[in-house]
């Protein structure tokens, strides 16, 4: 709980019991109804945010929410939840509700649509099999329904439960009170209209087969909804788990937990640090490119503020602590990143926004049909025919496959390809964007420090040069130094000398003797120290390059300047071809980065991006993001991060590279598996495809529906014509959505 406002506080609460859209519409709408309460109800992460006025209680919020037919609870915190936990709760019931209708649902249907299956007693065996199917496997669905229907509402569950309530209900009067239960009754293979009194039909397999195909789009629904709790884990997985506090003359390591401000802890070359706090002993480099995109290390000394989850690159440092637990900059992180995800509205699910005028035109029409047959003197029983045969018929089989067929196709290609979409919430937001953000370390870049070039003075060797720099640095734990050797390594092609002596230099560079040379490597005023001055070719060198954005290192032995190396990010191979890809799309690219303007700038220019946003913290690129929504754009934002977690979630769609922190993949909709900023084009592209074969799925599906609804109300639909149009429909739905499978990533 947090206070938002003078007078107001907020309150966040866990959802439970929506199974659509339409349930966490009719939450928001009860909660909104209180006086001076503002709530947004998020179905995707089953989560309520709710500020509300002194005069109103927590447990006030609770009982509208339970009176509206749902559970509502303050979330434990993400830590106190084991990993999974939600998964398993969520998932096995419902997995196990699916695995029964199937297998018992295959049998109903094979014999009700094969007359060479039908033995003498077979519609028994029928009813024994589909019984289970309809009351324990259907269980979710009635129970739905019948809460809907207790707060005047009806929903797509409202017309499964009617419907195959229905169908099962009937079936039982005609084998019992009937004829359908007479030994050999078979529904023989005619797809001839004509009217009946229904007494020999048995609807069975209807109402076996939708509750199965409609439990198994629900199932792959729910296993692939996106959970914020996965989100929060995966980002305070980034901090340190234990720490060395110095306590008493000695040191101690204890848990994280126990860590209070005023502390004074150890951190040695290549730990992370604990919490947030400010250097009393010691001076190193600290690589904070997980939290501020920042690729080259901070050089930090005594005074300086560090940020717990960076790690110390060089040298060892004593860090008194100021800020710990919930106060640091990673857990306000964790925060954002939660406001991001709860904040972004709910996604609409097609069929649901389609029902809530469907499901009560085809109630209705039913009633009606009965109503009329009956007033018309056709007898109770063609009456009742009629109608249950509307309800059937209207009973979307199809339409259960629709989605999670399409889905599931889609991102069994996407897998292939390196791409993974969590979600059917995922897809409707690729239609829409229009401008993608795309973080520069790591995304854009390589996200590691590259040597790119060497400038020597007149006479020198570039290999001599690279030789001797390259023994140095090798011996050095810094990002820049090992850039250094690694280019060495590669450019030489040949093992480095080992110095004969080494020393670093706190926050200049190293220095030492190689094969007998005096060599210095580092900052130009480390070269002053020895006063030695760089001859005006490396001078103006040095000053392009660092106009650049780079990183110079200089070079002398012996008493006089040989080089001067230039070091960087690199930019990706793939970077402008895949900005150029995004702009086909009709995607407006801005850059955004926690680096220089100088930086930022030479990158963007050389992939062939005009908009560019530098110099951000982690909490401003969500703010960013949220700048550009309010401009009227839809945003999309590719990351790498934990520093991009709260922009993916705070982005309409969120893009995460593969190649990054679990913090940002769990934050994204869409994963790219290879780390190749190309990936993201090609996964808008198939994200609008699978949309779109979703679109025209529902689309035949209703049709279907629609058309054979007026032979339903004038009792013309016989059995064997529903089973065949369900079939039909069904087969034409996964046909369609089986076509996805032929998408090729561009350049394929």
């Amino acid at each position: 709980m947090s206070t938002t406002a003078p007078g107001t506080t907020e309150v966040e609460l866990a959802i439970g019991g929506m199974t659509c859209a339409s349930c966490a519409a009719r939450i928001e709408k009860k909660l909104n109804r209180m006086d001076g309460v503002t709530a947004t109800v998020n179905y995707a992460t089953e989560k309520a945010k709710v500020a509300y006025p002194p005069e109103v209680s927590v447990p006030d919020l609770i009982a509208t929410v339970e009176a509206t037919g749902y559970t509502a609870r303050e979330p434990a915190p993400p830590a106190a939840e084991p990993p999974g936990a939600e998964e398993r709760d969520e998932l096995k019931p419902l997995r196990e509700r699916l695995v029964t209708a199937v297998v018992l649902a295959v049998p109903v249907i094979a014999m009700a649509m094969v007359p060479a299956l039908q033995f003498e007693y077979w519609q028994w065996l029928s009813l024994t099999l589909a019984a289970p199917v309809v009351t324990y496997a259907a269980w979710p669905f009635h129970r739905a329904a019948w809460t809907n229907a207790r707060h005047g509402a009806a929903t797509m569950d409202t017309l499964i439960s009617v419907g195959t309530s229905a169908a099962f209900l009937w079936s039982l009067w005609a084998l019992f009170l009937g004829t359908a239960g007479t030994p050999g009754m078979t529904h023989p293979f005619e797809l001839t209209i004509a009217r009946g009194d229904g007494a020999a039909n048995i609807y069975l397999e209807a109402a076996a087969g939708v509750t199965a195909f409609i439990l198994a789009g629900r199932y792959f629904e729910a296993r692939s909804k996106r959970r914020a709790g996965a989100a929060l884990r995966a980002l305070m997985e980034v901090g340190a788990k234990d720490v060395t506090v110095l306590r008493d003359g000695g040191e101690a390591r204890v848990p994280i937990g126990e860590l209070k401000p005023g502390d004074r802890f150890l951190v040695r070359p290549g730990e992370k640090i604990a919490t947030d706090g400010t250097v009393v002993e010691g001076s190193s480099a600290v690589d904070a490119a997980t939290l501020t995109g920042e690729s080259v290390p901070v050089e930090v000394g005594v005074g300086d503020a560090v940020t717990g989850a960076t790690v110390n690159a060089g040298g060892r440092l004593v860090v008194e602590a100021t800020r710990v637990g919930a106060d640091t900059q990673l857990a306000r992180m964790a925060k954002l990143v939660e406001d991001a995800q709860n904040g972004k509205a709910a996604a609409q699910r097609l069929a649901d926004r389609i029902s809530g005028v469907f499901v009560p035109v085809v109630i209705a029409l039913a009633l009606g049909t009965l109503g009329f047959w009956l007033g018309n003197g056709a007898g109770l029983t063609a009456a009742f025919t009629a109608a249950v045969a509307v309800l059937i018929i209207a009973c979307p089989c199809a339409l259960g496959l629709a989605t999670p067929t399409a889905l599931l196709v889609g991102t069994g290609r996407g897998a292939q390809l390196g791409i993974l979409i969590k979600g059917p919430e995922v897809l409707e937001s690729t239609r829409r964007v229009d401008t993608v953000v795309l973080d520069k370390t790591g995304t854009v870049t390589t996200g590691r420090m590259t040597l790119l070039a060497v400038h020597t003075t007149d006479g020198e060797d570039e290999t001599e040069v690279l030789r001797l720099a390259g023994a140095l640095e090798h011996a050095s734990e810094h990002p820049v130094a090992r850039a250094v050797a690694t280019g060495a390594l590669e450019r030489t092609g040949a093992a480095l000398p080992v110095p004969e002596d080494f020393a670093n230099v706190p926050g200049l560079g190293v220095q030492g003797i190689v094969e007998g040379h005096a060599v210095l490597v580092g900052r130009e005023k480390l070269l002053g120290e020895w006063a030695i001055d760089l001859p005006a070719d490396l001078a103006a060198a040095k000053a392009a390059a660092e106009r650049s954005g780079r990183t110079t290192i200089a070079v002398a032995w012996d008493g006089a300047a040989r080089a001067v190396l230039e070091v960087a990010d690199a930019v990706r191979d793939t970077s402008a071809e895949a900005v150029a890809r995004l702009r086909a799309l009709g995607l407006r690219p801005v850059l955004l980065t926690g680096d220089n303007e100088a930086v930022a700038r030479a990158v963007a220019a050389e992939v062939g991006i005009d908009e560019v946003i530098a110099g951000v913290l982690p909490e401003d690129k969500a703010a960013v993001v949220k700048g550009l929504q309010a401009e009227g754009r839809s945003v999309a934002m590719v990351g790498d991060g934990v520093n991009d977690a709260a922009a993916l979630a705070r982005a309409d769609l969120g893009l995460a590279m593969g190649t990054g922190t679990d913090a940002a993949i769990e934050a994204g909709d869409l994963t790219l598996v290879r780390g190749d900023l190309r990936a993201a084009a090609d996964a808008i592209r198939l994200s609008r495809r699978t949309l779109g074969t979703i679109r025209s799925n529902l689309f035949w599906a209703f049709a279907y529906n629609v058309a054979a609804l007026p032979l339903a109300a004038a009792g013309l639909l016989t059995p064997m014509i529903a089973g065949a149009a369900m079939a039909f429909s069904s087969v034409f739905v996964v046909g369609n959505s089986l076509r996805l499978r032929r998408f090729r990533a561009l350049g394929a």
